[in-house]
């Protein structure tokens, strides 16, 4: 069932214009990018089957790469309701159709919390809407079933609107006054544990730089607009390293132990020795642009 519908989520990427990257053991599925926007994609056929270790890897890469880590399932325990947002461990995870209106721009508004399923509106529009229609307070609040002092809440930003109540606002005043779950956010999470010699390296010659894990590749590096994936392997050869540095729009650099064959495909490689002996971020450049 999950490979069919990773089928069925790589097919609607394509047919959204997106270049698409199907992994294997990975923490992600999917990689897909179309202009600026990069999407790390795990599919699953329950959502509660993925880890901590996972969702933090997915997050912690996003962050580096400007990519939104999602998660398409097909239930979490229970089928997942379309329209609806879940989360996992942080990831926002939500079923194939949802995900395809989201690919359209038409975002959800509804997100499963601790308290139930829940929206939240925007204070100054539902106002603006109530004054409009005449509506006190109290009128208000008679219509949708809650306290007058739960609707001067919902006008403050302080609460957030149960799914009875979302349903009762949405019927009297439409659905823009409401705030619209932003799935495709660029992941914020920093990177944690204690750095390899690589990266610590790369932070050394003014990079920020992490490990990765779970991931086809070993190190990630950022300075300012250059983007650096960095595989630490006796093997020059890596499809996978070369297919996603292309979709990133990044450079890729092979990192070895030993003495090894030259790369046969052109990709950048370097002993440890002689990547540790760098002395600056412009040395390092300079080497890989010799390969483009």
């Amino acid at each position: 069932m999950k490979h069919s519908l990773m089928d069925q989520v790589a097919v609607l990427l394509l047919r959204h214009g997106y270049t698409v990257k199907s992994l294997t053991r990975a923490s992600f599925d999917i990689v897909a990018r179309k202009g600026s926007h990069v999407l790390l994609i795990k599919v699953l056929e329950d959502a509660n089957s993925i880890s901590e270790d996972y969702a933090s890897s997915m997050k912690g890469l996003g962050s580096y790469i400007d990519a939104s880590p999602v998660i398409i399932a097909e239930k979490a325990g229970h089928i997942l309701e379309e329209g609806v947002v879940y989360s996992r461990f942080g990831v926002y995870t939500f079923n194939y159709g949802t995900f395809s209106s989201c690919l359209e721009s038409r975002f959800p508004i509804i997100i499963s919390t601790k308290a139930g399923f829940t929206a939240s509106v925007v204070g100054e529009k539902l106002r603006q809407q109530r004054e409009e229609r005449g509506y006190s307070l109290g009128t208000l609040s008679r219509k949708v079933g809650v306290s007058k002092r739960m609707i001067a809440k919902y006008e403050s930003e302080r609460a957030d609107v149960s799914l009875r109540g979302a349903i009762a606002l949405n019927r009297l005043f439409g659905n823009n006054i409401f705030n619209k779950v932003d799935v495709f956010a660029i992941a914020k999470e920093t990177v944690s544990g204690k750095p390899s010699m690589i990266a610590r390296k790369y932070d050394e010659l003014g990079f920020r730089a992490a490990d990765t894990k779970k991931a086809p590749f070993d190190v990630v590096a950022k300075l300012e607009k250059e983007l650096i994936i960095i595989k630490v392997s006796p093997k020059a050869n890596n499809p996978n390293l070369e297919s996603l540095q292309q979709l990133l729009g990044a450079d890729a650099l092979v990192i070895f132990d030993k003495d090894s064959e030259n790369n046969k495909k052109g990709m950048p490689s370097l002993q440890k020795r002689d990547f540790l002996g760098m002395e600056s971020s412009k040395e390092l450049i300079r080497f890989l642009r010799e390969f483009e």
